[in-house]
């Protein structure tokens, strides 16, 4: 396979606009219909609820593996493969051409230039030295069931890839594999207009189902990065600038449709919007970056769009300022729909870009609110915030002029990442990592944060959800300075620990991946984590979905 024709299925690299690509984005369309896929997927499924279930009681109480066997001990499964407990290179390519007659040659690459780009991210620092010996991309939960056998028969590892835009090293292959690109996967399958969900293939970006379902009056109000797939979305339990007003992502997720590592297929449960019925498997596969298994297909709530949006921004004189003030308007119960902050390093690189909405802003820490609602609310609301930031010493509240000028306003917000890097100078790199802590420690963390890295004599932003009191940290460093890259290194730590100091977590939205596992432990203790480990055995006793992630296995 050449690598323009990979290439011509996903973006290469999903970079927004100011990082152009060398092939624009093309989302094929696969080239059965969806009732010919659905019914081929009902052939191989389990039953729903009840199955799935039980068989995850019984592996767990009894720690047996899916075929009924004892799932092995870690010297029995070392033993497997010779030189390990994953196949060598050889018997990995020997998987890789049996997968091409579940899928056609053509959606499999061995091409170097598609491996590099589903197995190094360019925008993370969290990146390993081995990459996966080939990329596969299957259209149906049957073919990823498929695959799933055939890299279960030969204990190759699987890494499920989807965008390609989270931060923590979530889709690398330390361990090489099988990487499982699923963008082919971009089925809105059905709307349920009248219930407000909609069913989806792992592989459909949330901008296009949003664009699909807008003439319904109805929207999924996750908003992460505008490249963001749902599956990636469902598996690192993302959220994005709405979370003050809608949560997080497993918070509209009615059921899900996953792939186990051995092929078999399970529905978590079925359509109703509440539901008692046994464990709650959605939680369990929700924020499990792909360890437990692929989803490739989920039911998602939908809520009203709303009738009216109003955007606008009020700057403070420090860091400290603007984040007590966003705590003073939470703790009113001001109906915001956001509340986001920039700092002012972050508002210089914003005008030096263009600016947003089509002027300058003041180069000061900034709040960013979004209000939605009807007229009248929405303007209550608003009288509402003007007082209390006059009583937090912000400035007056400025509003978009225009509907387009407040679209372009919070696009600047959520393309902040991007526009760092776009003004990175020549070699630098940069490390950009979250935390989450309790709202009334946040202006003290971010201070804090802000602070140390000045200190260290580094360049970086800050910016966040401060709604809900997660905040993003952007630091540039030159690679090639060890004394820079130590610096940066201790940085990022503290801020981790300092975050656990005062009750919050290592990772508000962005997964663990392979960049935040180290501290893991730190945050829920060791039986909490051993507890994950034997729920992942039990589940995948080859260690082959997406190993090397979120926690190590013990020796």
């Amino acid at each position: 396979m050449k690598a323009w024709q990979l290439r011509s299925l996903r973006p290469r690299w999903p970079r927004p606009p100011t990082f152009p690509r060398s092939q624009k984005p093309f989302f094929s369309r696969s080239t059965s219909s969806t009732s010919q896929q659905r019914a081929s997927e009902r052939s191989g499924t389990l039953p729903l609820v009840g199955t799935a279930v039980a068989t995850a009681v019984v592996t767990l109480l009894a720690s047996k593996a899916w075929d009924g066997t004892a799932a092995p001990t870690e010297a029995e499964a070392a033993k497997t493969q010779p030189g390990g407990r994953y196949a060598d290179r050889p018997t990995m390519l020997k998987a890789v051409n049996e997968l091409k007659s579940i899928v056609g040659d053509e959606f499999v690459s061995v091409d170097a230039e598609d491996i590099e780009n589903h197995g190094y991210s360019h925008w993370s620092t969290s990146n390993t030295t081995e990459r996966p010996v080939a990329v596969v991309s299957p259209a149906t939960t049957e073919q990823v069931s498929q695959i799933a056998r055939v890299c279960s028969k030969y204990r190759v590892p699987m890494v499920p890839f989807g965008a390609g835009s989270s931060v923590e090293g979530n889709f690398s292959a330390p361990h090489s594999g099988i990487c499982i690109d699923l963008s082919r996967m971009n089925q809105v399958v059905a709307v349920y207009e009248q219930d407000m969900n909609v069913t989806v293939q792992a592989g459909v970006r949330w901008v296009d189902l949003n664009d699909q379902l807008k003439s319904t009056g109805l929207f999924l109000p996750m908003d992460p990065g505008p490249t963001a797939y749902v599956g990636g979305m469902i598996a690192t339990n993302c959220s994005g600038t709405n979370a003050m007003r809608y949560g997080t992502m497993k918070d509209w997720v009615v059921n899900l449709t996953v792939v186990l590592p051995d092929g078999s297929v399970i529905k978590t449960k079925r359509r109703p919007r509440k539901s008692s019925a046994g464990y709650n498997l959605n939680a369990l596969f929700t924020g499990s970056e792909g360890t437990l298994g692929i989803i490739t297909e989920a039911t998602l709530k939908l809520a009203v769009i709303p009738q009216e949006t109003s955007v606008g921004i009020a700057t403070f004189p420090t860091v400290g300022d603007a984040t007590a003030a966003a705590a003073k308007l939470i703790r009113a119960a001001v109906p915001l729909a956001a509340l986001e902050f920039m700092d002012d390093v972050q508002m210089r690189i914003i005008n030096q870009n263009g600016g947003a909405g089509g002027r300058s802003w003041a180069e000061a820490p900034t709040l960013f609110l979004k209000f939605t609602g009807t007229t009248s609310g929405i303007n209550e609301s608003i009288d509402r915030t003007r007082e209390i930031l006059k009583n937090n010493k912000g400035d007056e509240l400025v509003f978009a002029s225009t509907p387009e000028e407040g679209d372009n306003l919070w696009s600047a917000r959520k393309q902040a990442l991007w526009t760092t890097l776009a003004a990175r100078p020549q070699g630098t790199e940069i490390w950009s990592t979250d935390v989450a802590v309790p709202i009334s420690r946040l202006a003290e963390i971010v201070e804090m944060s802000k602070e140390e890295s000045s200190s260290l004599g580094l360049f970086s932003t800050v910016l966040g959800h401060v709604g809900d009191g997660n905040f993003h940290q952007a630091v540039m460093y030159n690679p090639k300075s060890s004394e820079q890259y130590r610096a940066v290194k201790a940085c990022v730590s503290r801020m981790m620990r300092r975050a656990l100091e005062m009750e919050g977590t290592i990772s508000g939205e962005h997964g663990i991946g392979i960049g935040k596992k180290d501290y893991l432990e730190e945050e829920l203790g060791e039986p909490t984590v051993d507890l994950m480990r034997t729920l992942k055995r039990s589940v995948d006793p080859y260690w082959l979905m997406n190993p090397g992630k979120v926690f190590n296995e013990k020796p």
